[in-house]
């Protein structure tokens, strides 16, 4: 049985669910995948668990795909970061297959390790492709959490209204009383 997933903000996309293994909770850093049962918890939470295997080659590729993926999120059209991205989806490619329902598509790697991380990479590509300008950061400056934008205007600012949308309300609150 896989542990509870402990982190504030799950269910985005799997390119920037991965990106959420980082968190700050109570002003501390957090990070999921710091070991083999963090990356089983991540890997559960995007239904990967049947199809990778929670161990150190899978989690060190994991770990390389995040840190290339929060690169170009950071740093969006930055040729090294860029570049970082490219090498982790030179570890997989789609295979078009053709199955009794019709077309398809299966992911191939060469090494399986890859396929995580490759799988995240890949995700990125497609938000990108659809809507690269709902791709967020949260706004509030004590976190660090990405989420995708699919409010009907696409204006929503925090990870959670509830979380850090809140706090930024007391905050403004607070400074507006403390002006008074």
């Amino acid at each position: 049985m896989t542990a509870v997933d402990p982190r504030p903000l799950t269910g985005e996309p799997v390119s920037l669910d991965l990106l959420n293994t980082r968190w700050i909770e109570e002003g501390v850093r957090r990070d999921l995948l710091t070991g083999v049962d963090g990356l089983a918890v991540w890997l559960a939470a995007n239904g990967l668990e049947r199809r990778f295997a929670a161990d150190a080659a899978t989690l060190r590729h994991t770990l390389a795909a995040r840190d290339a993926l929060a690169a170009l999120v950071d740093r969006p059209g930055d040729p090294a970061a860029t570049a970082r991205v490219d090498a982790v989806l030179g570890h997989g490619r789609i295979r078009a297959t053709l199955t009794a329902e019709g077309p398809g598509e299966e992911p191939e790697f060469a090494d399986p390790a890859w396929g995580p991380g490759w799988t995240a990479a890949r995700d990125y590509l497609d938000l990108l492709r659809t809507a690269p300008d709902r791709i967020r950061a949260c706004a509030h400056e004590a976190c660090i959490l990405h989420f995708f934008d699919t409010s009907r205007n696409g204006t929503r600012r925090w990870c959670s209204m509830a979380a850090c949308g809140n706090r930024a309300k007391a905050a403004r609150h607070h400074a507006r009383s403390k002006e008074a």
